[in-house]
Parts: C-alpha cells; sequence; structure tokens
C-alpha cells in the first residue's frame, strides 16, 4: 500500500491510503513555482535535527522539502488517488459499509474522501518520493509545528518502511487501522513533545483527552458534514493512536524504546483502545466463520472477508444506538469475522457476520442489542420470530438472522432460513427453533441435512 501522510484540522495530518496498481507510474510535484526560502529550507533542516534528537533517531538519509501552493498539493493528491486504488476493494469496502448500515446505499463515497482529504492540507510526507511539502498558507507560529509532525514520519519511515510495515497488516483491514494509529498517533504525540520542549512532554502530562485535539469541526465543512462513520475512522489513528502512543511512552523510557512497537505491532484496534491488553500482549483469537462453499449459488460472488474490530463494531452499534450503550457493548468484543456477497443478476447483498463476546452473558447482551439493532435497521419487516437467543424475519429482498450460542452470536443478512440453520450446523450449534405454524396449518417444516445428502431435503413432521 502506498501512503501519504496529509496534515489538516489545526493539529491533525490526514492519511490518504489505497492499493497501488503496479503499473502506474509514482506521483511526482513539478519543481516549486517559486524559489524556496532560505528562512525556510534553514527552519526545516534545524526541525528535522530537533526530531532526531527528540525520538533517538539518526538521521539515515538527506530529504527533499518544498513550500507548495494550494493548488499544487490538491493536484497531487487527486493524482495519487488515482493512482492508488483497488477499484474491487473499494467496490467491497462501500458494499459492506451499506449492508452494516454505516452508509446510505449508493453514498459517493470517494467524490466525498476527495473533499475531505484536500480540503484543508498542512503538510504531507510521502514515502515514496521521500518528500515532505508544506502549504505555503501555513502561518510562520504554525510551520514548524507541522513540520514536527511530518519529519516524524519522516523519521520512521527510514528507520522502520511505514509504507511495508504497514502493509504488513493485509489483509487484515483492523489490524491496519491499529497500525494507523502508531503511525499516526506517534506523530502527534511527537509534534506535542516539539511543542513542549523545554516545559515538559507527553509522559509528564495526565492522560489525554483525545477529543480536545481535535480543533474545531466548524473549520473543515467537508469533515463535519461527511458520515459519522467517515469522520470517526478518520480521526481514529490520531485521536486514539496519540492516547495509545502516551500510554506507551509512560510504560517504557520514553521515545528510544518506541521502536519496539514497530517491532511488535498492535493487532487490532482493540488494542489501541485499550493499551494495557497491548502492554500486557493479550491479543484477539482468530475466529472463521461457517464454511458457505456448496450453500451460496454460483450467482453469488464474495466481494471481501475481513474484520471489523472494536472499532468497527461500536460505529455499527451507534448508528442504532446510544453512545453509552455503544460503547459497553463494544467493549466486550473478542473477535469478529465477516464475509460481504453481491448476487451478480440483481447486485442484492448478503452478509455472514460472527462476533465472539467476552462471555455468555455479555453474549446475552450484545443478543438483546443487536436484535434491536436489526429492527431499526429495516423498516419493513414480516414474520417476526423472537425465542431465547434466536431472532429472525423477513425482508421484502430476503430473511434476517440472529442467533447466540455460548459467547459466540451469527448474523445472517439478504438470505433464508435454510442457509441460516446450515451455517449454525456448521458451527456444531444446536438445532434452531421451529419455525411456527401459521393459521390453518397442520404441520410444521423442518430442514435436514443427512451427511450422506449434498442439499438439504424438507419433509413435513406431526405437530407434538
Amino acid at each position: 500500500m502506498n501512503r501519504i501522510f496529509a496534515g489538516f484540522i489545526l493539529l491533525f495530518v490526514a492519511v490518504l491510503s489505497g492499493y497501488a496498481q503496479q503499473s502506474a507510474p509514482p506521483a511526482s510535484l513539478p519543481p516549486p513555482a517559486t524559489a524556496q526560502s532560505a528562512d525556510f529550507l534553514q527552519a526545516a533542516d534545524e526541525v528535522l535535527a530537533e526530531m532526531s534528537k527528540l525520538l533517538s533517531l539518526p538521521i539515515l538519509s538527506p530529504l527533499k522539502k518544498s513550500l507548495r501552493s494550494r493548488d499544487e498539493i490538491k493536484a497531487y493528491l487527486l493524482q495519487k488517488m488515482n493512482e492508488d486504488k483497488d477499484a474491487a476493494k473499494r467496490y467491497a469496502d462501500q458494499k459492506s459499509m451499506e449492508k452494516f448500515g454505516l452508509l446510505p446505499k449508493d453514498y459517493p463515497l470517494e467524490q466525498t474522501l476527495v473533499k475531505v482529504l484536500t480540503e484543508q492540507i498542512a503538510g504531507l510526507y510521502d514515502p515514496d518520493s521521500k518528500e515532505f511539502f508544506i502549504a505555503n498558507w501555513n502561518t510562520d507560529a504554525d510551520i514548524r509545528m507541522v513540520m514536527s509532525h511530518e519529519l516524524t514520519h519522516a523519521l520512521h519511515d527510514q528507520h522502520f518502511h511505514i509504507d511495508k510495515w504497514s502493509d504488513a497488516a493485509k489483509p487484515n483491514d483492523d489490524a491496519e487501522l491499529a497500525r494507523d494509529a502508531v503511525v499516526e498517533g506517534s506523530a502527534v504525540a511527537a509534534m506535542l513533545d516539539y511543542i513542549l520542549r523545554g516545559k515538559g512532554s507527553v509522559r509528564d502530562l495526565g492522560e489525554l483527552d483525545a477529543s480536545m485535539l481535535m480543533g474545531d469541526p466548524g473549520g473543515s465543512p467537508e469533515l463535519a458534514k461527511a458520515p459519522k462513520v467517515l469522520q470517526d475512522e478518520l480521526l481514529f489513528p490520531y485521536t486514539a493512536g496519540t492516547t495509545f502512543t502516551q500510554r506507551v511512552l509512560k510504560a517504557s523510557s520514553g521515545w528510544p524504546d518506541f521502536h519496539k512497537v514497530y517491532e511488535n505491532p498492535p493487532v487490532s484496534t482493540q488494542q489501541i483502545m485499550h493499551p494495557d491488553l497491548y502492554l500486557q500482549g493479550i491479543v484477539p483469537p482468530k475466529i472463521a466463520l461457517p464454511e458457505t462453499a456448496g450453500l451460496i449459488s454460483a450467482e453469488w460472488k464474495k466481494l471481501d472477508e475481513n474484520n471489523m474490530g472494536e472499532f468497527g463494531l461500536l460505529e455499527i452499534l451507534k448508528q442504532f444506538l446510544t453512545k453509552d450503550r455503544s460503547t459497553s457493548l463494544a467493549s466486550a468484543w473478542s473477535a469478529d469475522r465477516y464475509a460481504i456477497f453481491e448476487n451478480q443478476k440483481n447486485k442484492r447483498t448478503l452478509l455472514v457476520f460472527r462476533v465472539r463476546l467476552g462471555s455468555d452473558a455479555d453474549a446475552a447482551r450484545f443478543f438483546g442489542a443487536y436484535s434491536e439493532l436489526l429492527e431499526s435497521k429495516y423498516d419493513m419487516r414480516t414474520n417476526l420470530m423472537r425465542r431465547p437467543n434466536f431472532f429472525s424475519f423477513d425482508t421484502p429482498e430476503d430473511g434476517v438472522f440472529l442467533r447466540c450460542m455460548g459467547t459466540d452470536c451469527l448474523i445472517l443478512e439478504g438470505s433464508s432460513r435454510v442457509v441460516f440453520d446450515h451455517l449454525t450446523m456448521e458451527l456444531g450449534w444446536p438445532g434452531s427453533p421451529l419455525v411456527p405454524v401459521k393459521p390453518g396449518e397442520p404441520r410444521v417444516k423442518l430442514t435436514m441435512f443427512p451427511p450422506v445428502i449434498q442439499f438439504p431435503v424438507s419433509f413435513h413432521a406431526p405437530m407434538r
């Protein structure tokens, strides 16, 4: 993955990330329209030397550096976005976000990201060209602060090869976001140390309130009107990443030890949100989805299989439940796995989502809350069935199902009861509750899966 680190919203530097097409040449800026001032070049060299000392990271090679106009930087970012993309992955991400209820259907996601990421650029560092740019509209008071952030990225890149290090988390989206939080959070913390030099350090401060670092949202109208999930995902690396970095610095000798995080990176957003879990070496277990091969027809194409993580689960819950309740439920996250499918004929989507909670009691709370969530998500519902640990209803497109056993819950959206029962049997769960008898029907329908028969066989059994 190629990555640009672009400054925006007062203290922050936005991550612009994509999936590089190997055949595309790297984006590059033409020579600056105006000569670089001696004062700017001297300031950059001075800040680089100070950050090298602060971070205990020697300067390994010289950097290209320049002041750039708003139009130059915007053109560069747009060129980079056009080059650094995997259309299939972006399409899958959008369909997943829509199915989870995080975005409206057919939301103009890419256009919004362009507007947000080019709205207020303060500076950026590009690992491809080993160059950092500073926007020429920064005030003299801000320019060294912006430099301190960007040059932290440059030093980390020289020592830890940020792109390759971030790529190592693929294809786990949750783990990638956790690594982004290390990169951005450490740069914000280093910038704060630069501001505080001679007066203390981030290690000396009380626990940082990440929300206080966000600046005035009104100063970024494009970000302010973007869907909440986009706001949260863009800001998470800076807010949660900064508090994570501070906790790690406090638990060690400071910046000379911080390289250990690059050697032993966090594997989930849970470890970023709860740094003590990272420090104690507690990692989430890996869980698998039940097998769908042979069960879902060839009309359905799997777009992606991935992890939401605690951060992703929190975002889903927050769309439909109160913030406090969502935070409490998400904090019980232990592991998850999801798969998103699309019907190639009618473009309907199908979601399989397995979540593991911390305890049976947590799973019971999750069952109640997610039942409410599903009802809120689908306005048109028929044949609603609610039993202990089992919940389902039909929609105009297909069925929605939720069941919990022990610490695990399985959700299926966009398929049939036959498919759902097969998936739960794959997990080794006992049979689901019987489908209620409709008025006038003398029999109930059961679905059997004899091990010697490839396809399910239905038969009618007398009521007892």
